[in-house]
């Protein structure tokens, strides 16, 4: 089988995984630059060129779209799919994982238990933002943040309301979202595949820092998920309509909470964690999936 992982960076630990794990089961891999692909568009004919040569003979996509590429990158992963090229990620869903208030819509939709969350446009009026997701302390995210970035705990009203205010001026969107106390800094990253769950870790943010992060030098450790918690990683993952999703979600009094859902979720620290072969599990998804002659 002819497989294309499209990553701009084939050193990268989660693209280097993929390779391996694909050859090991006598694959052809090839990484595709996403950034650097010529879309072709024809009646009937529609086409990918990368390196001056046309992309033939693919016979499976696995998309690894950085957020600050998603346009172009999911133009990239449609065509694929006009082509009638296997996607591990479809272009729809992958758009929608990326849209964070969209992707809350959603999964308030499917009845998913969610930190209360509040989106406005600009308001003036903050005060009734902090009372509604049930005053302070409260999380402040950038919808455009990843990895931790552009997240702010802000600890009491005057806090809030400055960095509200702030973010307002600058015409940055955020969403305020409820803290959740009893989450003590720590969330669980499951990992499924497929419509199963393949591994699942709980990471615990760094003395002083309440988010759980592996980027910003959180801790990870391996964990057996309850009947909820493992429920609720599989409808939001197909309720997202993602074959290989992240989800993230925090322990509350409440149940499972849903923080996000990622369509192109780091291996390193899950498989780290757990000692589980990830990549393998997304090669075989692949293959149950892919008829090759």
């Amino acid at each position: 089988m002819k497989i294309v992982i499209l990553s701009r960076n084939p050193k990268l630990y989660s693209t280097s995984r993929l390779v391996e794990a694909g050859k090991n089961r006598n694959h052809e891999i090839i990484v595709v630059d996403h950034t650097k692909c010529d879309i072709i568009i024809e009646k009937k004919k529609p086409a990918i060129r990368y390196k001056h040569e046309l992309l033939t003979g693919v016979d499976a996509v696995i998309p690894r779209i950085g957020a600050s590429v998603t346009f172009y990158g999911t133009a990239v992963v449609r065509q694929f799919e006009m082509m009638k090229v296997f996607t591990a990620v479809e272009s729809q869903a992958l758009m929608r994982s990326r849209d964070k208030l969209r992707s809350l819509q959603v999964l308030s939709r499917a009845g998913l238990g969610l930190p209360k969350t509040v989106f406005t446009n600009y308001s003036k009026n903050v005060d009734d933002v902090i009372d509604s997701v049930g005053g302070t302390p409260l999380v402040i995210k950038l919808l455009e943040g990843t990895q931790g970035l552009g997240v702010v705990l802000a600890e009491n009203k005057n806090a809030a309301t400055s960095v509200l205010e702030a973010f307002n001026g600058l015409k940055a969107r955020v969403i305020a979202q409820e803290f959740i106390k009893e989450a003590k800094g720590a969330d669980i990253r499951v990992f499924v595949v497929d419509g199963t769950v393949v591994g699942a870790m709980k990471r615990q943010g760094k003395e002083g820092e309440f988010r759980s992060n592996l980027h910003r030098g959180g801790s990870a450790e391996i964990i057996k998920l309850t009947i909820d918690e493992e429920n609720a990683a599989l409808k939001a993952a197909r309720v997202m309509g993602l074959g290989v999703a992240g989800v993230d979600l925090l322990q509350s009094a409440r149940g499972p909470l849903i923080l996000e859902v990622n369509s192109s979720p780091g291996l390193e620290g899950i498989e780290s964690a757990t000692g589980i072969d990830i990549a393998g599990k997304i090669i075989h998804y692949i293959e149950r999936h892919v008829d090759v002659d």
